[in-house]
């Protein structure tokens, strides 16, 4: 009898030490399991996202197709991401794109943004799309406390920066804030894109002597802040302010036409103490008090994403109030860098509405002043393709202001100069994005 019960405990004791070895084993599985899938879901939101964004090219010029110019290689992802992009796993099975999406939308006239009151600051002081920065590295001129890498996409000229899972970044470039200045971003968001933790946050906190780091979530330094955060149909944009003595915290939240899997465009206006915020041109904020005269500021981005990929690109930072009526009339030309067009091309973006209504006001208060509309580019491309397009695109404004905003006819006249004048040296991003330009000579 104790024999057989001294055989069955040694038996038990076996099969448990089976067990627990067949347990570990299992745990071993599911964690290489895990990083399996999860290497799969990083491939495809980066593929997804480079079959969107090509996508958002072709929309362009309305047609659907490629530009002539557009690259035909199949990456657009760092040399790691090429490289891994038809990979097997382990079952045999070839990974496949989890595809983001944009929604296709009419073409909508410039009225359809007449709520659309941005206008650009006048100079350009940053346009950064990372052209400096080599693929997989992180941009020089930038600051963080996590890391992030310049990547490429096809059919895109600039680079984009793909930030990681959390983090504070800043652009050593865009100094203390001036009282006047506008701040332009684009950013996508991945079709997984987390509705938990945060989306794209922009913070204005006070300038100090100390490292540029700071809680994102708690700092009393943050004058003025926004949580952009994409979602399934569409998103939410939350934003504080802090009283000037830091006693109490004024928070709110807006409902924004921004879902997951799309790119989209923040311009943030600020006029003294005023900061007005837009999202793909529609005003989401417009607070007259929320920062002082008597503080100097800094901007900082930041995030913390439970999951999918954030990638931003184009920052644009101008600085200069908008005095249309006193250059015009008063100093008798008035250089616009607000009006913009699709590439390579005459159509005016709607985006363009503030500015061009800005300008329309003058003259219709001013019916007896006579303006020459003269149009400028960069010295990218062909001369005389660029001297066509400066006439073709100071035309466009013309027609603008005549259908849009009945300006008479007798009141314009037209012209190009091309490259031929260039405000800045067209040696840098920031040089060719102020050389893009509308002028209004008073004749």
């Amino acid at each position: 009898m104790k024999t057989g019960v001294l055989t069955l405990f040694i038996l038990g004791i076996c099969f448990t030490n089976e067990m627990l070895a067949q347990t570990g084993i299992l745990d071993r599985q599911k964690e290489n399991l895990k990083h399996k899938v999860n290497s799969r879901i990083e491939n495809r939101i980066d593929q997804g996202v480079d079959k969107t964004l090509d996508k958002v090219e072709d929309k362009i010029d309305g047609s659907g197709k490629k530009k002539e110019n557009q690259s035909t290689e199949p990456s657009g992802q760092t040399e790691s991401e090429k490289n891994s992009e038809t990979s097997t796993t382990q079952d045999g099975t070839e990974n496949s794109d989890i595809k983001a999406t944009t929604k296709d939308e009419p073409q909508k006239s410039l009225q359809a943004y007449s709520k659309f009151d941005y206008i650009p600051g006048e100079k350009v002081l940053v346009f950064d799309q990372f052209e400096n920065t080599e693929q997989g590295d992180f941009p020089i001129n930038w600051n963080t406390n996590a890391s992030a890498e310049v990547v490429k996409f096809d059919g895109k000229t600039e680079n984009f920066l793909k930030l990681s899972p959390q983090g504070i970044y800043q652009n050593e470039d865009i100094k203390a804030l001036p009282e006047n200045f506008t701040l332009d971003f684009d950013v996508f968001a991945s079709e997984d894109y987390s509705e938990m933790m945060s989306g794209i946050k922009v913070v204005f906190v006070r300038k100090t002597d100390a490292p540029m780091m700071y809680d994102q979530n708690f700092s009393t330094e943050t004058q003025f802040g926004m949580d952009i955060h994409p979602a399934g149909d569409g998103g939410t944009c939350y934003f504080w302010v802090l009283d000037q003595n830091n006693v109490s915290t004024i928070t709110n939240e807006v409902k924004i036409a921004v879902s997951r899997g799309q790119f989209f465009k923040v311009s943030i206006w600020r006029q003294k103490n005023r900061v007005r915020v837009y999202i793909n041109e529609q005003k989401i904020i417009d607070l007259p008090r929320a920062l002082f005269n008597d503080i100097t500021y800094e901007s900082l981005f930041a995030n913390y994403t439970f999951g999918g990929q954030l990638y931003m690109a184009n920052i644009r930072f101008a600085v200069g109030a908008p005095d249309t009526r006193s250059k015009l009339i008063t100093e008798g030309k008035l250089v616009s860098r607000g009006i913009l067009f699709d590439t390579n091309s005459a159509k005016i973006k709607a985006e363009s509405f503030g500015a061009l209504k800005d300008i329309a006001t003058v003259l219709l208060e001013n019916p007896t002043v006579r303006v020459k509309i003269i149009g400028h580019t960069d010295s990218d491309g062909d001369d005389k393709a660029n001297l066509d397009l400066s006439k073709k695109r100071a035309e466009s404004v013309k027609e603008a202001l005549i259908a849009e905003f009945k300006i008479p006819a007798n009141q314009l006249e037209t012209d190009g100069k091309g490259e031929s004048e260039p405000s800045d040296p067209n040696t840098s991003s920031v040089g060719k994005a102020n050389n893009r330009r509308v002028e209004f000579v008073k004749l």
